[in-house]
């Protein structure tokens, strides 16, 4: 049996079945999101794809304009009066985690190592999370920023 969300009371007259709805919702728009996400994610290494050996800049523009959107998305989440409840799945966790990919990331840092490119691995491995934690930050203030300056 699925348990209801944390959030949510139980209500004991409404069958097991019936509650497992919402959950399923969930995963349903997050996997559709996150399928998006990851197409995108693929299509961005075709177009921009890293020589062997060389500064995985895809990975780190991708994560980076990833984590920018995050920040844009948790800003105008915060601000709307009634988000829907599949919004933030579906665009936070679906397609924008599907599109940062911090598993290629770990992926690029041990091939960079494998190639006896330990400074660049280092630099990388030091890079990425600052880049991504500075985007989140800039998205989510320019967005509240934008969104202060039009209600004025």
């Amino acid at each position: 049996m699925i348990a209801p969300p944390a959030c949510e009371p139980v209500d004991p007259d409404i069958a097991p079945a019936d509650r497992a709805a919402p959950v399923r919702r969930v995963v349903a728009a997050v996997a559709c999101g996150g399928a998006l996400g990851a197409g995108a994610r693929y299509g961005a290494v075709l177009l921009w794809p890293t020589p062997a050996g060389a500064f995985p800049w895809t990975t780190l523009t991708v994560n980076a304009v990833g984590c920018a959107l995050i920040g844009v998305l948790m800003a105008a989440l915060s601000a709307a009066r009634t988000p829907g409840p599949l919004v933030r799945p579906f665009l936070g966790t679906g397609v924008l985690g599907g599109f940062t990919t911090f598993s290629a990331y770990a992926v690029d840092v041990q091939h960079l190592v494998r190639q006896d490119e330990g400074t660049r691995a280092a630099g990388y491995l030091l890079l990425t999370p600052l880049c991504a934690l500075a985007a989140v930050w800039a998205g989510a203030r320019l967005t509240r920023w934008a969104l202060r300056r039009g209600r004025s």
